[in-house]
């Protein structure tokens, strides 16, 4: 098979996948947003790798990254969660509170697929090294979300060995090589829509607030 068929059938299987759908709209917040919602977990510089798989045929469908360095963010590259609790700049989701991190995990585990996360502590270089590549990443095209993801990785000390790669289950599995990752999975049997996942966290908000 030649190098043009080749990535002809990447790009389909990652069609089918759900990677390739159109990603999400509107312009950036303002950097003095980001400022205001910036959080640092208080644990230690962490990666974690998340992989959402189709329950049905174990096919991975997206790539993202949460980086915990002198702030917590996620990269959703051309991810198609629409929501207004995170800003965000690029492909890069500022305020990723806990609750807010559970919330973004919550809204793709679901009755069609699940989320493998893959967490490893690393140095505080490492993460504020991979905190800096996402935000010089910008806005990723479609399909290409394991591919930047993989790519940025493989820059960082002790990720050398991972392998360039379109496939979401390729880097998870060669992620799970990696000295020190633990790994979980999360199941949901929510609805295949992830507006759905959205609506719902707004109207829990939206209680808690009427309700203090």
């Amino acid at each position: 098979m030649g190098l043009r068929a080749a990535m002809l059938v990447a790009l389909a299987a990652l069609t089918l996948a759900g990677c390739a759908t159109p990603n999400k709209s509107g312009p950036d917040n303002t950097a003095a947003e980001v400022v205001a919602a910036a959080y640092r977990d208080p644990g230690p510089a962490k990666l974690t790798l998340l992989t959402m798989v189709n329950n049905r045929n174990g096919s991975g469908a997206h790539t993202a990254l949460i980086i915990n360095a002198s702030q917590r963010v996620i990269f959703d590259p051309a991810g198609t969660l629409n929501q207004d609790h995170m800003p965000e700049i690029g492909d890069v989701l500022y305020g990723a509170t806990p609750q807010l991190a559970d919330f973004y995990i919550r809204a793709h585990a679901r009755s069609t697929f699940h989320v493998r996360l893959q967490e490893v502590v690393v140095p505080d270089a490492v993460a504020e090294r991979a905190l800096q590549l996402v935000q010089q990443s910008g806005h990723v095209p479609s399909a290409l979300c394991t591919s930047r993801t993989s790519e940025i990785m493989r820059q960082l000390p002790g990720f050398e060995s991972l392998s360039s790669t379109w496939f979401p289950n390729n880097l998870a599995d060669d992620m799970a090589r990696i000295p020190g990752v633990t790994e979980t999975q999360v199941f949901d049997d929510d609805g295949d829509d992830k507006a759905d996942a959205v609506r719902a966290f707004n109207a829990a908000q939206a209680q808690a607030q009427a309700n203090p």
